[in-house]
């Protein structure tokens, strides 16, 4: 994850509300559900003694959907007095996690950018003979795959991929025929994907679909996405169970994608400490991000950091980006940097 989103959030002056509201599925009163949950939420920052500025500006905000979104969809919001709603994005976080108000010198942004970095973007092809459904996702440990966009590629092959069965010069005419419809079609779809790609820039590239269309398609993509491919012969882009079963392999091939990502940090890090372009602890971390040093900022997954504001405050400053390494890994104070030199000592 790029922290250099963040550098105009910590280009305010604090102190800062910070409103965590969870995602839930919409009901018949999710309406009354949601204010009821942003007053307590007011309630929380007012015994804080949040100025009304402040909390004026978060309720203002939360009343009203971001584009695109239902009024139940999770939200992480910082405002200050001065400056009014200074943050504003999507929360992801695995249901039951809760709401959360934080009034505190600096944007208490450590769940989000935990998140953040937990979340894989998929894109999904789902193929046949005939066209191709392209699906953009990004996927958040715990929850059912977010969809941003999507669109559909039919072919421009005017004969039939069907193969039909006559006499055999007839069938192998006519078979060749439909091969060759076959694989424009897949050929305008691979040119769709590539676009894609480089549009969207996934973490992975989910081909699903019937065998023949895949197969089709699979060989008409450009070498690139061979590091990016995952092909799978489960589900499919219907209503119904088929979606169902499809999401669930999303789910699984974006859980692995993170983990993987997670322990390359670890080596990356395990490499980086034995010449010198690494760092482990908050001291450390936090000089090394100071002085510009710092290229990459690392949590443990599942382990508080000390002082995390301080940290993405420094670390967003001077564009570091940030990523988690596995639960365990025992870095000192649960962070740890990997440099882009080694800073004069302090």
């Amino acid at each position: 994850m790029d922290l250099s989103a963040l550098k105009r959030v910590y280009a305010r002056e604090g102190p800062f509300a910070t409103v965590y509201l969870e995602g839930r599925s919409p009901g018949e009163d999710a309406e009354q559900q949601t204010r009821l949950r942003r007053r307590a939420l007011r309630e929380r920052l007012e015994a804080e003694h949040a100025p009304a500025a402040a909390l004026d500006a978060a309720e203002e905000a939360l009343s009203r959907p971001r584009p695109g979104e239902e009024q139940t969809s999770g939200r992480v919001l910082v405002t200050s007095a001065d400056a009014g709603v200074v943050f504003d994005a999507a929360w992801d976080a695995a249901l039951g996690r809760g709401d959360a108000a934080h009034w505190d010198p600096l944007p208490v942004l450590g769940p989000f950018v935990r998140e953040a970095a937990r979340a894989v973007r998929v894109l999904l092809v789902v193929a046949d003979q005939e066209s191709a459904r392209l699906h953009r996702l990004v996927v958040a440990e715990e929850h059912e795959p977010t969809e941003l966009s999507r669109e559909r590629v039919e072919g421009s092959a005017v004969e039939s991929p069907q193969h039909i069965r006559e006499g055999a010069l007839a069938h192998r005419r006519i078979q060749r025929r439909a091969d060759e419809a076959v694989a424009q079609n897949a050929k305008e779809a691979a040119a769709a994907v590539g676009e894609a790609l480089h549009r969207f820039a996934p973490d992975a590239l989910v081909l699903a679909g019937e065998v023949q269309g895949r197969t089709a398609l699979r060989e008409q993509l450009p070498a690139e996405t061979a590091g990016l491919l995952v092909e799978t012969g489960r589900g499919g882009d219907e209503p119904g169970g088929s979606w169902e079963t499809l999401c669930e392999e999303v789910l699984r091939i974006a859980g692995e994608h993170a983990t993987r990502a997670a322990e390359d940090a670890a080596a990356r890090l395990a490499e980086g400490l034995a010449h010198e372009r690494g760092v482990s602890g908050h001291t450390g971390t936090l000089h090394a991000a100071e002085v510009g040093a710092l290229e990459t900022l690392l949590f443990e997954d599942g382990a508080a950091a000390k002082n995390e504001g301080e940290l993405l405050r420094s670390a967003a400053r001077t564009d570091a980006s940030f990523a988690l390494v596995p639960a365990g890994t025992g870095v000192g104070d649960g962070v740890a940097g990997i440099l882009r030199f080694p800073p004069i000592p302090m």
